[in-house]
């Protein structure tokens, strides 16, 4: 054997360092991925993954007076759900929810369709009309209860002038949820016209001026051209509606607390007065509740991407 094959032999064993490189190029690709994402996924985990998976815990354990799990119950809270009390809960949070996106979502793409033959002040009245959006739900309640009061009502006096008979706006059943969907909708009003007097504004210019040469104007134009090009702000606004009027709290409580004799009261609001209303602490039918919120806003979102989004034209 010569002495050149020897060392032939020796380099094709010896590894490179190129070779080497790439062996140890993934692993230090994976370290820096997850350096990037370790933040995030701590996060996701801390606010969202701990929560659900705490919130199934409790739902199946019942409580001392102080709110801590002190048994296994299984599934009895879900089974005690199966009741007329919570069948009313649950008929009482469609209608509102029905109550809120519908009118919320027509009014605002109304009014923007209207200001679009407003070429003057334009942008004041849109700007007008997306104030409510400013304001807190606090706020806007108590302006709301001014509004509704029984003694010094401001909508009743102007039913009065008019020669009306007033209104029992919070104080009755039939009333009540009404009064506190309209709420709801003007406070939405101004987001939803902010979503689709951005929607309008990203139409081509061509797109309308070929409509009107085709004869399409007003009412026609505005059927046949605009609100089909709005179509994807039209269906995120109904998704956010939807979830948002699910989730609605601040304007129950402070106009109606769920009254009266509980017409107004929603899935989260027998949430909350289930963990922390008249000192119950009873997280774990609370918890189970709000399992069954989870499971319904999942229900509705996913049948809105099947249904709705097939009809959604994006350009």
């Amino acid at each position: 054997m010569t002495h050149g094959s020897v060392t032939e032999r020796r380099a094709a064993s010896t590894p490179s360092p190129t070779s080497s490189n790439k062996r140890a190029r993934p692993g230090r690709d994976a370290i820096l991925a997850w350096g990037f994402l370790g933040p995030s996924v701590a996060v996701f985990a801390l606010f969202l993954v701990y929560p659900l998976g705490r919130t199934v815990y409790l739902s199946m354990h019942g409580n001392d007076i102080i709110g801590q799990p002190n048994r296994f119950v299984g599934l009895s809270h879900f089974a005690e759900m199966a009741s007329p009390e919570f069948g009313r809960v649950l008929l009482t949070t469609l209608v509102f929810t029905l109550g809120v996106v519908v009118p919320g979502v027509v009014g605002a793409l109304a009014v923007v369709l209207l200001l679009e033959g407003v070429l003057q002040a334009q942008r004041f009245l849109r700007g007008a009309f997306a104030l409510p959006f400013a304001f807190s739900v606090a706020s806007a309640s108590v302006i709301f209860a001014v509004f509704y009061s029984p003694g010094n009502s401001v909508l009743n006096g102007v039913l009065y002038r008019m020669g009306l008979d007033q209104v029992p706006w919070l104080t009755s059943q039939e009333m009540a949820l009404w009064s506190v969907a309209l709420t709801t909708v003007w406070m939405n009003l101004g987001y939803g016209v902010l979503v689709l007097a951005a929607g309008v504004g990203s139409i081509p210019k061509e797109v309308n001026e070929a409509a009107r040469i085709d004869g399409a104007t007003g009412p026609r134009l505005a059927w046949d051209v605009t609100i089909p090009m709005l179509g994807p702000q039209l269906f995120f606004l109904i998704v956010i509606s939807t979830i948002n009027a699910l989730q609605s709290f601040g304007q129950i409580h402070i106009l109606t607390a769920g009254g009266p004799v509980g017409s107004t009261t929603t899935l989260v609001y027998s949430i909350y007065q289930d963990a922390f209303a008249y000192g119950t602490s009873d997280f774990g039918r609370a918890s189970a509740q709000a399992l069954v919120l989870l499971v319904v806003v999942l229900v509705c979102t996913v049948v809105q991407f099947g249904v709705i989004e097939r009809k959604v034209h994006y350009s």
